[in-house]
């Protein structure tokens, strides 16, 4: 390859792109050209996401590959007449990176530059005349342009799928996935809800996986706060642990199980919890149960050894499906305005001052009419693997499923292994890398 200094820019938005797609690429970037920053710079620019927390810009420069980063904020003006907000310099050479966001803007950005373009395609590969290359999740994808651009083109894989490549060598898998060399363990919490060892089988590890932004939160902490007293209260030997996402601080995450500042506790009929520093930080509820707060991104050690998990729509499905992790899926609908996480003309319209209820109950209502498969395990399989449980939920019976698959350990075992037989070949970063090195060349 030749040795004069280049530029790569990435571009991305949301909190699920930055932590699933951006990582693995910049990562696999890096191990191909090499740490020498005055050969190779990387930077991130994040385009405005509906589903931002407004961490994703830190999150991204907390990569240690990473050089520089621009927040959202600044994007209209970057994007308009390629100034950045610190006056970034560019050199002569280099590539932009389409992971996340229009891809209309890398054909904009890219010409301002004078930069080659690499877009990864997950469903659709748009302005084929404009883009230099494409990166395309599966072969449909490349199917569906016309065979001139053919050669544009380059199955990579599912990104998402990086996950699983990540947690290579971190343990054995265990029976009801306990990761049997890790070094983590949950502790006891003043004689409260206390553990056995995780290396006696006869303990279960939930997790617990609510979401980042407070459209989901609102409903997702106290149903499965609920859902997880239930089952302690008739199976106490079961632990429970949150794995929090990065974009989330502790204590808005404890404000959601606060009756005073979130009415759904009261509806879902979870206790009030208060956050606690034990020896581990923890949500500890009236009733006695505590739920370890992990914050360890990715949080691989921590699903790794669950039993089962909870989590709500989005990217946590496909990285505990990578993992191999059962799960039940959880939209909740007792109130149809407060769910407005939604991506494109959607989130915007559910979002509108004043308006945005009306619009919020209206898209989530035809949404409800017209849902197909929502946990990405499912999508790629296009059959139900894991459970998808949409509507006015109830604790208990979700409750009484979790300890149905507690008490047959063979369903969860079925249910592991259609996860793995469905979760495809990794690789998918470093194939990224390979083509953003190519256009380099060029």
């Amino acid at each position: 390859m030749t040795n004069q200094a280049s530029d790569i820019l990435i571009l991305s938005n949301g909190p699920g792109e930055v932590t699933t797609w951006v990582r693995p690429v910049v990562k696999a970037l890096r191990q191909k050209l090499g740490d020498d920053r005055s050969f190779v710079r990387i930077s991130v620019v994040l385009s405005p996401c509906p589903n931002a927390s407004g961490k994703e810009a830190a999150i991204a420069l907390s990569y240690p590959e990473v050089d520089r980063v621009q927040g959202a904020e600044y994007f209209w003006l970057f994007l308009l007449w390629g100034k950045t907000f610190e006056n970034w310099d560019w050199r002569s050479r280099g590539v932009v990176v389409f992971l996340g966001g229009d891809q209309i803007f890398p054909v904009a950005i890219g010409k301002k530059l004078g930069y080659k373009t690499v877009v990864y395609a997950e469903w659709e590969a748009r302005w084929h005349n404009l883009i230099d290359r494409f990166a395309v999740m599966k072969p449909e994808v490349a199917a569906r342009v016309q065979q001139k651009y053919a050669h544009k083109l380059t199955v990579v894989g599912d990104l998402m799928l990086e996950t699983q490549a990540g947690r290579d060598g971190e343990g054995e898998i265990g029976r009801g996935g306990e990761l049997l060399t890790s070094n983590s363990s949950l502790t006891a919490q003043d004689g409260l809800n206390a553990p056995l060892p995780l290396t006696e089988l006869s303990t279960d590890l939930i997790g617990i996986l609510p979401g980042s932004k407070a459209a989901k939160l609102a409903q997702g902490v106290p149903l499965t706060f609920a859902i997880a007293e239930y089952i302690y209260a008739k199976r106490p030997q079961t632990k429970f642990a949150i794995a929090v996402a990065p974009t989330l601080d502790l204590p808005t995450l404890a404000s959601f199980a606060d009756p005073q500042e979130n009415p759904f506790v009261s509806i879902f009929g979870s206790s009030p919890a208060v956050l606690m520093e034990l020896e581990d930080t923890i949500l500890k509820t009236s009733t006695g149960l505590c739920l370890e707060l992990w914050q360890e991104t990715p949080a691989h050690n921590l699903l790794s050894r669950c039993s089962i998990c909870l989590t709500t729509v989005g990217a946590n499905t496909a990285e505990l499906g990578s993992l191999g992790v059962p799960m039940i899926v959880l939209l909740p609908t007792q109130q149809l305005d407060a769910m407005r996480s939604w991506d494109g003309l959607p989130g915007l319209l559910a979002n509108l001052p004043g308006v945005g209820s009306t619009f919020a109950k209206l898209i989530n209502w035809f949404f409800l009419k017209r849902k197909g498969l929502l946990a990405w395990p499912n999508i790629w399989a296009q059959e139900e693997i894991v459970p998808e449980l949409v509507g006015k939920l109830q604790p208990q019976e979700i409750g009484e499923m979790v300890l149905d698959f507690l008490a047959h350990p063979e369903k969860l075992d079925d249910m592991r292994a259609k996860l793995r037989s469905i979760r495809g070949e990794s690789g998918a970063a470093s194939k990224i890398a390979q083509i953003v090195c190519e256009e380099l060349e060029k």
